[in-house]
């Protein structure tokens, strides 16, 4: 007999609500919650799919340990101490630093990891720490960090409100929005058609986004930085800006950035000068305006600068913080307030071979494969992996995988066998999200609206599961148990104490002390969600989190890159970039396992321009060899006048036909991993990957 529950989709950033209809443990409808304040009733193909995830039978549901080339299932116990037993070893045997953990991104769509999985994290005190955050948006959150005093505060785009959307690398009608929560975007997109407003896209490729803006302009990946410094000197030359009172810095990034005349970006990044200095005048004059700009930008080596010029671009307007432009929210919880995130902290310590600057506790993952490979104190021996795949998510995955296979011990906290747990020693498969409460901690405080929703989980745990956070409990106290170095007993014991509240017990507690006024028993009574209002201007300089109550717009950091980006060579005539791409069905490396995900036309084919086909004699739908720096792929090549001339484009997380991956759908699904090509010695001063804009050439395969 089947039965209607709510659910939530927590698979991207767009957090969509969700009717499903059950049958005993089987997910067999899914259909938008048009109750839901946030989502509206919109859903995409992913959360069709969840129920696939619940149901794949490649999913682990047990711990397992590799013996030779198998898998062989063990009980939770021994599971933990071998865990624990293999971590400690390394930081026993060569110090603290000796242990590698990576983040990847499903950690924070999940709240067990929130809560417990940082926690845990910092039991363990090494300074080899990585995630997802260096490849796609450290630069965001440095700057949050420099401007507004917190790694967090991070202005969302009034999408329901504004009239002008500049868009700067960024596809949300694929996405949903990224770092801007933003379900039902199409119909967004339309009511702002409908009030009179336009959407204005940058970017190399014709994007799903851009075939429905009103405007789009083709710009050379990386160059950004050039346009977006070039509109800001125009608004502050021509008298066009208007800054709030609360801003310093304004001289000096006039005078920093008074070289980059339209004309320059017209040379660097292929847009006409013309068209520069209209759009930076339609914006300045245009009643409510928010510039916004996302991976394309990010992933560039001078996404600091850019994403800086976005953000200063919507503050010398008068943008920021007012209707229609650019807001902060006011979650039921707050992050940044209750100190649940830290502020974030620069280069209190460097990586060991390369002196590359931590931010937030964290190295750049560029440098991960790197600390494992060169010897000596610090050399990074054990490896702890969090619903990560790094071998096809971070730069040169070729290398990194040749690394970790060399390493002592690996562990991983993960529901699959992919091209990176292959190599654990023991993996430990959490519930999954279906199976646990949930409500977001992160994505609230990113949205387009104020809303507060808390989902009960859809189907009970297995008397043999884990949730994560019970894993993240285990592993940090059974290895702080053996540490030769013990803690003080009160801090072991605050630690215990922490890491065995419930995520929902915390929950609870967060909401009673938050300012909304929602507490978990009216969250319980509308599972839907509790609708708290658009965004609300007006709340600098108060909320800041700058030691002064004041935004320095001129940090130095972001000075110094501005005159390193003038020292830049612009790009040569004929050479080809390397751009990723990004689709409805597809969710990073980790959900081709989805048959419904992976069915109908191929999508893993190198985007390219016919003329640059014509121009090496290559034809279309031949097979190409496609080469940088660090290594080479070869892949189906498809012709299209939606790429800039110049530009070629593969797809973000294939490469699936690895020996050892046990994920039978996604082994089938065709095409090749793009971090093969990247070149982790091409980093944006803030550490993060420069994944887009690498150099490459194309040439027909040999048969």
């Amino acid at each position: 007999m089947s039965e209607k529950r709510i659910g939530v989709c927590n698979l991207c950033e767009a957090i969509c609500g969700l009717e499903l209809t059950v049958e005993g443990d089987r997910v067999t409808a899914v259909r938008g919650n048009k109750d839901d304040p946030l989502s509206r009733g919109h859903i995409c193909p992913k959360g069709v799919a969840i129920g696939d995830i619940h149901a794949d039978p490649d999913r682990l549901r047990r711990p397992v340990r590799r013996v030779g080339d198998a898998w062989l299932e063990i009980g939770w116990d021994e599971a933990f101490d071998l865990v624990a037993d293999g971590l400690a070893k390394a930081i026993n045997d060569h110090g603290r630093d000796a242990l590698g953990i990576y983040l990847g991104n499903p950690n924070v769509h999940s709240l067990g990891s929130m809560t417990h999985g940082t926690a845990m994290v910092k039991t363990l005190r090494t300074r080899n720490k990585f995630s997802a955050t260096s490849v796609d948006q450290l630069p965001h959150q440095l700057l949050a960090h420099l401007l507004y005093g917190h790694q967090l505060m991070l202005p969302i785009p009034d999408l329901d409100r504004t009239s002008y959307f500049l868009v700067f690398g960024a596809n949300p009608m694929a996405s949903n929005g990224s770092l801007m929560t933003v379900p039902d975007f199409p119909n967004r997109l339309r009511a702002l058609h409908d009030r009179g407003g336009r959407m204005v896209v940058l970017d190399p490729r014709r994007t799903e986004t851009a075939k429905v803006a009103d405007e789009h302009h083709f710009v050379r990946p990386g160059t950004d930085a050039w346009i977006l410094l070039a509109m800001l000197r125009t608004v502050l030359s021509e008298g066009l800006a208007s800054p709030p009172a609360y801003v310093d810095g304004l001289r000096e990034v006039t005078d920093a950035i008074s070289t980059f005349t339209p004309e320059l970006a017209e040379r660097a990044s292929g847009l006409a000068a013309e068209e520069i200095l209209r759009l930076a005048r339609e914006f300045a004059g245009a009643e409510g305006a928010a510039a916004y700009g996302r991976i394309g930008v990010s992933t560039t080596r001078f996404g600091t600068v850019a994403q800086w010029a976005v953000q200063l671009l919507n503050l010398v307007t008068g943008n920021l913080d007012q209707v229609g432009g650019t807001m902060f929210t006011s979650p039921a919880i707050d992050a940044v307030g209750t100190g649940l995130i830290g502020r974030g902290h620069h280069d209190v310590w460097r990586s060991r071979v390369r002196g590359l600057p931590e931010f937030g506790g964290e190295l750049p993952v560029a440098v991960l494969t790197e600390e494992i490979e060169t010897p000596g104190e610090g050399q990074v021996r054990a490896l702890l992996t969090l619903s990560g795949n790094p071998v096809l998510s971070t730069p040169d995955g070729a290398r990194l995988e040749r690394a970790v296979e060399g390493l002592d011990f690996m562990a991983a906290v993960d529901i699959y066998v992919n091209e990176t747990t292959q190599h654990a020693d023991v993996i430990l498969p959490p519930t999954t999200a279906l199976e646990r409460d949930h409500y977001d901690l992160v994505f609230h405080v990113l949205a387009v609206r104020n809303t507060a929703r808390f989902t009960p989980a859809v189907f009970d745990k297995g008397r043999d599961q884990r949730h994560d956070w019970e894993i993240y409990r285990e592993i940090a106290l059974r290895t702080s148990a053996r540490l030769k170095q013990r803690k003080p007993l009160r801090k072991r014991l605050t630690e215990r104490m922490r890491l065995t509240l419930s995520p929902t017990f915390l929950i609870g507690m967060l909401l009673r002390t938050g300012k909304a006024g929602v507490t978990i028993s009216d969250l319980r009574k509308h599972p839907s969600g509790v609708d708290l209002g658009p965004l609300q201007p007006d709340q600098l300089p108060g909320r800041l989190q700058t030691a002064d109550g004041r935004i320095d717009t001129a940090p130095t950091l972001v000075l110094d890159d501005v005159a390193r980006l003038l020292e830049e060579a612009l790009p040569e005539s004929g050479e080809l970039l390397l751009i990723g791409r990004r689709h409805k069905q597809d969710c990073n490396s980790w959900m081709h396992n989805s048959e419904r995900l992976t069915k109908g036309q191929p999508r893993h084919q190198l985007m390219m321009n016919g003329t640059d086909l014509t121009e090496r004699g290559i034809a279309d739908g031949s097979t190409v060899t496609v080469r940088s720096r660090v290594g080479e792929v070869r892949v189906e090549v498809s012709a299209t006048d939606d790429m800039m001339p110049g530009v070629v484009s593969l797809p973000h997380g294939y490469g699936h036909q690895r020996d050892g991956v046990l994920m039978g759908r996604a082994r089938e699904v065709v095409g090749v991993s793009i971090n093969d090509l990247t070149d982790p010695e091409r980093l944006d001063v803030s550490g993060n990957a420069a994944l887009s804009g690498v150099p490459v050439t194309v040439s027909a395969s040999r048969s």
